[in-house]
């Protein structure tokens, strides 16, 4: 041990204070996130949800922000997150498609620190305790899974074929690990579903993703597209919804998943923040964002609920953010609360590593049940 504390002395005297930075990170979350199975493929059982890259509307995004949000990334890549839920419609009027692009670059850049730490740490023999195999990266690889806007205007097949290409140019990549189509068109405009499908389809079948997977699509929708993807051999990876303590209880979509062969994502794990804890009546999202309304409506119904998340946060010693992750995950789903800052990224990590008891779960499933008003159904949501 003691030629150990030498040896990573002597390191961090040639180190610079960045490498140092991120070696102490590898070395502290190391293995901290587990892995789960998504139809044919394994992906992290935490995720991260980058919808706020991008968008002013509601998160306030601004270019000058890319540090921050870099550094997010690097702490949960480091930690073990692999999985990145994202689309092509992410980012607002002239900042759509940015967070692809910062998926991208960030990637890159993550990717040439830990090539640069490498070459530093082979100077000294941490074999022991520094994995850099290459089983070890194909392990860790960044797994991004973005979704396709069912705009008016795609309504061949073709046109989400080329939206795939689109992407993987913005990404600066060859494959997706998953394609997924981000609505139902359904309800409005149903004879566009079947091109819809049939696209995704051909992304896979061009290989330009690993699997397949749909957002925003209920246990019906979910087995009449599971049934098609069978006809053409096509594998479903993911099927998410929005899935959190404030959310109405449907169980019907995890039992549907389950039939097809798929994992349930869950999005907005947070309630965009309401189960934060950081927010009440008085203390609301800045005016002019269309969260400060949305909270004071789900503020009042929802207190019973914030006290016993809060009640079992401090019995378990953790956040009521942590813990309200850790029940989404404790539900056989991979949440994807999104990460802005390093702090925010140090929260979501906080989740995993532990597990609720039985009892926990149940205590929070009943003040969930018990919610007066519940989150909004996003409007593309369908049966």
């Amino acid at each position: 041990m003691a030629r150990l504390l030498v040896l990573f002395t002597a390191l961090c005297l040639c180190l610079s204070s960045s490498a140092v930075t991120a070696l102490v990170a590898n070395l502290a979350s190391k293995a901290k996130v587990g892995k789960v199975s998504a139809g044919p493929i394994e992906i992290s059982s935490l995720g991260c949800g980058t919808w706020s890259w991008g968008n002013k509307l509601l998160w306030d995004y601004d270019p000058s922000q890319d540090e921050e949000i870099y550094l997010a990334y690097r702490a949960v890549r480091a930690a073990g997150v692999t999985i990145f839920d994202t689309a092509d419609s992410y980012g607002t009027l002239e900042l759509n498609g940015r967070a692809e692009i910062l998926l991208g670059r960030f990637e890159r850049r993550y990717q040439e620190e830990i090539t640069s730490n490498k070459k530093q740490s082979n100077l000294f023999d941490f074999g022991s305790f520094l994995d850099n195999s290459d089983a070890a990266a194909k392990s860790n690889k960044q797994q991004v899974a973005t979704k396709f806007a069912p705009y008016p205007w795609r309504i061949t097949r073709g046109s989400l074929v080329q939206a795939a290409k689109e992407s993987l140019k913005r990404l600066e990549q060859d494959k997706l690990s998953v394609a997924q189509l981000h609505w139902s068109t359904a309800n409005y405009q149903p004879f566009q579903e079947g091109a819809l499908w049939e696209g995704i389809a051909d992304i896979y079948d061009a290989n330009l993703c690993e699997a397949v997977g749909v957002s925003n699509y209920g246990p019906i929708q979910l087995q009449k597209f599971a049934a098609r993807m069978e006809e053409r051999d096509v594998p479903i990876a993911i099927a998410q919804v929005q899935y959190s303590l404030m959310t109405a209880r449907n169980n019907e979509i995890l039992d549907s998943c389950e039939d097809a062969g798929c994992r349930l994502i869950s999005y907005s794990p947070l309630c965009l923040g309401l189960l934060s804890g950081k927010y009440d009546l008085d203390n609301l999202p800045r005016a002019g964002n269309p969260r400060r309304q949305l909270f004071r409506e789900l503020l009042p119904g929802a207190l019973p609920l914030l006290g016993t998340l809060k009640a079992v946060a401090k019995e378990v010693d953790k956040t009521p953010s942590q813990v309200a992750i850790n029940w989404a995950i404790c539900k056989g789903t991979v949440p994807i609360p999104g990460a802005r800052n390093l702090a925010q990224a140090e929260e979501n990590l906080g989740a995993v590593g532990w597990s609720l008891s039985n009892a926990a779960v149940e205590e929070l499933d009943v003040a969930s049940a018990g919610v007066k008003k519940k989150m909004i159904e996003n409007i593309f949501s369908v049966k």
